[in-house]
Protein backbone atom coordinates (compact mmCIF):
# COMPACT_ATOMS: atom_id res chain seq x y z
CA UNK A 1 0.00 0.00 0.00
CA UNK A 2 3.00 2.16 0.66
CA UNK A 3 4.56 1.83 -2.86
CA UNK A 4 0.65 2.30 -4.16
CA UNK A 5 0.37 5.64 -2.32
CA UNK A 6 3.69 6.93 -3.64
CA UNK A 7 3.69 5.70 -7.40
CA UNK A 8 0.13 7.63 -6.94
CA UNK A 9 1.01 10.46 -5.84
CA UNK A 10 4.08 10.59 -8.38
CA UNK A 11 1.45 10.26 -11.13
CA UNK A 12 -0.69 13.20 -9.41
CA UNK A 13 0.48 16.03 -12.02
CA UNK A 14 -2.43 18.44 -12.37
CA UNK A 15 -2.69 19.56 -16.00
CA UNK A 16 -2.45 23.30 -17.05
CA UNK A 17 -6.18 23.33 -18.28
CA UNK A 18 -7.26 22.40 -14.79
CA UNK A 19 -4.72 25.21 -13.35
CA UNK A 20 -5.96 27.63 -15.84
CA UNK A 21 -9.61 26.72 -14.33
CA UNK A 22 -8.99 27.24 -10.87
CA UNK A 23 -7.34 30.60 -11.87
CA UNK A 24 -10.39 31.67 -13.68
CA UNK A 25 -12.46 30.51 -10.45
CA UNK A 26 -9.98 32.54 -8.16
CA UNK A 27 -10.10 35.62 -10.74
CA UNK A 28 -14.05 35.38 -10.07
CA UNK A 29 -13.78 35.15 -6.51
CA UNK A 30 -11.32 38.58 -6.55
CA UNK A 31 -14.22 40.63 -8.99
CA UNK A 32 -16.96 40.10 -6.40
CA UNK A 33 -14.23 42.22 -4.05
CA UNK A 34 -14.85 45.33 -6.54
CA UNK A 35 -17.92 47.87 -4.94
CA UNK A 36 -19.46 47.88 -8.48
CA UNK A 37 -22.52 45.93 -9.76
CA UNK A 38 -21.36 43.91 -13.15
CA UNK A 39 -17.81 43.24 -11.95
CA UNK A 40 -19.94 41.50 -8.67
CA UNK A 41 -22.31 39.51 -10.95
CA UNK A 42 -19.37 38.93 -13.26
CA UNK A 43 -17.10 37.31 -10.36
CA UNK A 44 -19.88 35.26 -8.89
CA UNK A 45 -20.68 33.45 -12.37
CA UNK A 46 -16.73 33.10 -12.85
CA UNK A 47 -16.71 31.93 -9.54
CA UNK A 48 -19.58 29.73 -9.76
CA UNK A 49 -18.74 28.12 -13.38
CA UNK A 50 -15.00 27.68 -12.47
CA UNK A 51 -15.88 26.54 -9.26
CA UNK A 52 -18.39 23.45 -10.30
CA UNK A 53 -15.97 22.65 -13.73
CA UNK A 54 -13.22 22.21 -10.77
CA UNK A 55 -15.01 20.40 -8.96
CA UNK A 56 -16.25 18.31 -11.47
CA UNK A 57 -12.55 17.16 -12.44
CA UNK A 58 -11.87 17.12 -8.30
CA UNK A 59 -15.20 14.35 -8.50
CA UNK A 60 -13.78 11.82 -10.93
CA UNK A 61 -10.31 12.47 -9.93
CA UNK A 62 -11.83 10.74 -6.27
CA UNK A 63 -13.06 7.79 -8.47
CA UNK A 64 -10.13 7.35 -9.81
CA UNK A 65 -7.67 7.86 -7.07
CA UNK A 66 -9.39 5.37 -4.96
CA UNK A 67 -9.73 2.78 -7.96
CA UNK A 68 -5.91 2.79 -8.60
CA UNK A 69 -5.50 1.92 -4.64
CA UNK A 70 -7.97 -0.24 -5.12
CA UNK A 71 -6.33 -2.60 -7.76
CA UNK A 72 -7.14 -0.71 -10.96
CA UNK A 73 -3.66 1.32 -11.88
CA UNK A 74 -4.95 1.47 -15.86
CA UNK A 75 -6.29 4.86 -14.33
CA UNK A 76 -2.94 6.20 -14.60
CA UNK A 77 -1.82 5.61 -18.26
CA UNK A 78 -5.78 6.92 -19.21
CA UNK A 79 -4.29 10.07 -17.13
CA UNK A 80 -7.52 10.04 -15.01
CA UNK A 81 -5.22 11.56 -11.94
CA UNK A 82 -4.06 14.51 -14.08
CA UNK A 83 -7.18 16.42 -13.59
CA UNK A 84 -7.60 17.24 -17.12
CA UNK A 85 -11.01 17.55 -17.85
CA UNK A 86 -10.43 16.61 -21.22
CA UNK A 87 -9.83 12.56 -19.71
CA UNK A 88 -13.13 12.43 -18.39
CA UNK A 89 -15.02 11.46 -21.37
CA UNK A 90 -16.40 14.10 -24.14
CA UNK A 91 -15.98 17.80 -23.58
CA UNK A 92 -19.40 18.44 -24.41
CA UNK A 93 -21.07 15.88 -22.19
CA UNK A 94 -18.53 16.10 -19.28
CA UNK A 95 -18.33 20.08 -18.94
CA UNK A 96 -20.29 22.26 -21.22
CA UNK A 97 -23.73 20.35 -20.79
CA UNK A 98 -23.56 20.49 -16.81
CA UNK A 99 -22.80 23.88 -16.84
CA UNK A 100 -25.80 24.93 -19.15
CA UNK A 101 -28.07 22.74 -17.21
CA UNK A 102 -26.35 24.41 -14.20
CA UNK A 103 -27.37 27.55 -16.16
CA UNK A 104 -30.97 26.68 -17.12
CA UNK A 105 -32.08 25.19 -14.17
CA UNK A 106 -29.44 25.19 -11.07
CA UNK A 107 -29.63 21.32 -11.02
CA UNK A 108 -26.14 20.33 -11.21
CA UNK A 109 -26.32 17.12 -14.14
CA UNK A 110 -23.01 14.50 -13.28
CA UNK A 111 -20.49 15.47 -15.61
CA UNK A 112 -17.87 13.15 -16.96
CA UNK A 113 -17.06 10.12 -16.20
CA UNK A 114 -13.97 7.38 -15.37
CA UNK A 115 -13.78 4.05 -16.99
CA UNK A 116 -12.75 1.96 -14.12
CA UNK A 117 -11.32 -1.81 -14.83
CA UNK A 118 -14.03 -3.13 -11.76
CA UNK A 119 -12.29 -6.72 -12.91
CA UNK A 120 -9.29 -5.30 -11.42
CA UNK A 121 -10.41 -4.38 -8.20
CA UNK A 122 -9.78 -6.10 -4.81
CA UNK A 123 -13.59 -6.56 -3.71
CA UNK A 124 -17.27 -5.56 -4.13
CA UNK A 125 -16.67 -3.20 -0.64
CA UNK A 126 -13.90 -1.73 -2.99
CA UNK A 127 -16.08 -1.27 -5.89
CA UNK A 128 -18.74 0.56 -4.18
CA UNK A 129 -15.73 2.86 -2.72
CA UNK A 130 -14.72 3.78 -5.98
CA UNK A 131 -18.35 4.63 -6.54
CA UNK A 132 -18.64 6.17 -3.42
CA UNK A 133 -15.60 8.38 -4.02
CA UNK A 134 -16.99 11.12 -6.16
CA UNK A 135 -20.29 12.22 -4.46
CA UNK A 136 -18.22 12.61 -0.71
CA UNK A 137 -15.93 14.80 -2.78
CA UNK A 138 -18.56 16.84 -3.77
CA UNK A 139 -20.23 16.55 -0.31
CA UNK A 140 -16.19 17.69 1.36
CA UNK A 141 -16.43 20.20 -1.05
CA UNK A 142 -19.57 21.89 0.06
CA UNK A 143 -18.25 21.88 3.62
CA UNK A 144 -15.36 23.43 2.96
CA UNK A 145 -16.58 26.49 1.18
CA UNK A 146 -19.22 26.63 4.34
CA UNK A 147 -16.17 26.82 6.69
CA UNK A 148 -14.26 29.44 4.63
CA UNK A 149 -17.38 31.37 5.03
CA UNK A 150 -17.94 31.01 8.44
CA UNK A 151 -14.24 31.40 9.91
CA UNK A 152 -13.39 34.02 7.14
CA UNK A 153 -16.44 36.13 7.03
CA UNK A 154 -15.49 37.23 3.13
CA UNK A 155 -17.57 40.66 2.32
CA UNK A 156 -21.26 39.84 1.39
CA UNK A 157 -20.39 39.29 -2.74
CA UNK A 158 -18.08 36.68 -1.78
CA UNK A 159 -19.88 35.34 0.84
CA UNK A 160 -22.70 34.86 -1.49
CA UNK A 161 -21.10 33.38 -4.09
CA UNK A 162 -18.96 30.70 -2.07
CA UNK A 163 -22.23 29.89 -0.29
CA UNK A 164 -24.35 29.51 -3.85
CA UNK A 165 -20.93 27.18 -4.94
CA UNK A 166 -21.19 25.17 -1.57
CA UNK A 167 -25.06 24.97 -1.74
CA UNK A 168 -24.31 23.27 -5.60
CA UNK A 169 -21.69 20.53 -4.40
CA UNK A 170 -24.22 20.06 -1.66
CA UNK A 171 -26.85 18.97 -4.47
CA UNK A 172 -24.71 17.19 -6.73
CA UNK A 173 -23.72 15.08 -3.20
CA UNK A 174 -27.92 14.38 -3.02
CA UNK A 175 -28.65 13.56 -6.79
CA UNK A 176 -25.45 11.74 -7.37
CA UNK A 177 -26.34 9.42 -4.18
CA UNK A 178 -29.98 8.47 -5.85
CA UNK A 179 -30.03 4.82 -6.48
CA UNK A 180 -30.48 5.84 -10.28
CA UNK A 181 -28.52 3.34 -12.85
CA UNK A 182 -26.04 5.48 -14.24
CA UNK A 183 -25.58 7.73 -11.15
CA UNK A 184 -23.02 6.89 -8.09
CA UNK A 185 -25.34 5.62 -5.82
CA UNK A 186 -26.79 2.77 -7.97
CA UNK A 187 -22.92 1.93 -8.62
CA UNK A 188 -22.42 1.48 -4.97
CA UNK A 189 -25.47 -0.69 -4.83
CA UNK A 190 -24.86 -2.60 -8.26
CA UNK A 191 -21.94 -4.84 -6.61
CA UNK A 192 -24.02 -6.43 -4.48
CA UNK A 193 -27.01 -6.97 -7.10
CA UNK A 194 -28.27 -10.38 -8.83
CA UNK A 195 -27.13 -10.70 -12.12
CA UNK A 196 -30.90 -9.62 -13.42
CA UNK A 197 -31.02 -6.35 -11.44
CA UNK A 198 -27.43 -5.53 -13.28
CA UNK A 199 -28.35 -6.15 -16.68
CA UNK A 200 -31.40 -4.33 -16.28
CA UNK A 201 -29.07 -1.75 -14.92
CA UNK A 202 -27.02 -1.39 -17.21
CA UNK A 203 -29.91 -0.97 -20.52
CA UNK A 204 -31.10 1.68 -18.45
CA UNK A 205 -27.81 3.22 -17.24
CA UNK A 206 -27.45 5.86 -20.56
CA UNK A 207 -30.66 7.25 -20.22
CA UNK A 208 -31.69 6.99 -16.66
CA UNK A 209 -29.88 10.30 -15.50
CA UNK A 210 -31.18 12.50 -18.31
CA UNK A 211 -35.11 11.26 -17.37
CA UNK A 212 -34.51 12.02 -13.36
CA UNK A 213 -33.53 15.49 -14.51
CA UNK A 214 -35.89 16.12 -16.93
CA UNK A 215 -38.33 15.04 -14.29
CA UNK A 216 -37.28 17.69 -12.20
CA UNK A 217 -36.97 20.20 -14.47
CA UNK A 218 -40.36 19.86 -15.40
CA UNK A 219 -41.73 18.66 -12.35
CA UNK A 220 -43.10 22.38 -11.19
CA UNK A 221 -44.80 23.02 -14.56
CA UNK A 222 -46.50 19.70 -14.02
CA UNK A 223 -47.81 20.57 -10.51
CA UNK A 224 -45.65 17.25 -9.14
CA UNK A 225 -43.27 18.83 -6.59
CA UNK A 226 -42.80 15.65 -4.15
CA UNK A 227 -39.79 14.58 -5.77
CA UNK A 228 -38.37 18.51 -6.09
CA UNK A 229 -39.02 19.46 -2.62
CA UNK A 230 -37.60 15.96 -0.85
CA UNK A 231 -34.77 16.29 -2.57
CA UNK A 232 -34.11 20.34 -2.19
CA UNK A 233 -35.17 19.98 1.15
CA UNK A 234 -32.43 17.30 2.03
CA UNK A 235 -29.89 20.16 -0.04
CA UNK A 236 -31.37 22.81 2.81
CA UNK A 237 -30.66 20.55 5.40
CA UNK A 238 -27.42 19.22 4.84
CA UNK A 239 -26.42 23.10 4.15
CA UNK A 240 -27.99 24.17 7.40
CA UNK A 241 -26.26 21.41 9.00
CA UNK A 242 -22.81 22.42 7.79
CA UNK A 243 -23.56 25.76 9.25
CA UNK A 244 -24.13 27.36 6.01
CA UNK A 245 -26.15 30.78 5.65
CA UNK A 246 -29.32 30.01 3.01
CA UNK A 247 -29.48 33.78 2.68
CA UNK A 248 -26.15 34.26 0.84
CA UNK A 249 -26.64 31.11 -1.15
CA UNK A 250 -30.13 32.68 -2.29
CA UNK A 251 -28.41 36.00 -2.70
CA UNK A 252 -25.41 33.74 -4.98
CA UNK A 253 -28.05 32.15 -6.86
CA UNK A 254 -29.65 35.71 -7.77
CA UNK A 255 -26.32 36.82 -8.95
CA UNK A 256 -25.23 34.00 -10.91
CA UNK A 257 -29.12 33.47 -12.47
CA UNK A 258 -28.63 37.33 -13.25
CA UNK A 259 -31.47 37.37 -16.26
CA UNK A 260 -34.19 35.74 -13.84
Amino acid sequence: MGHTGLVMRSAVRPSPLFLAILAVTVAGALLTLVEQQIALTTGIVLLVIGGWAVSLCLHEFGHAAVAFRGGDHSVRAKGYLTLDPRRYTDPVLSLLLPMLLLLAGGIPLPGGAVWINRHALRSKGVESAVSLAGPLTNLVLGALLVMSVSLFQPPLGLAAGLSYLAYVQIIAFVLNILPVPGLDGYGALEPYLPYQARRYGQIARPWAPLALFALLLGLPELGITVLSDTLFGLTAWIFDLMGGEALYAQLGQMEFRFWN
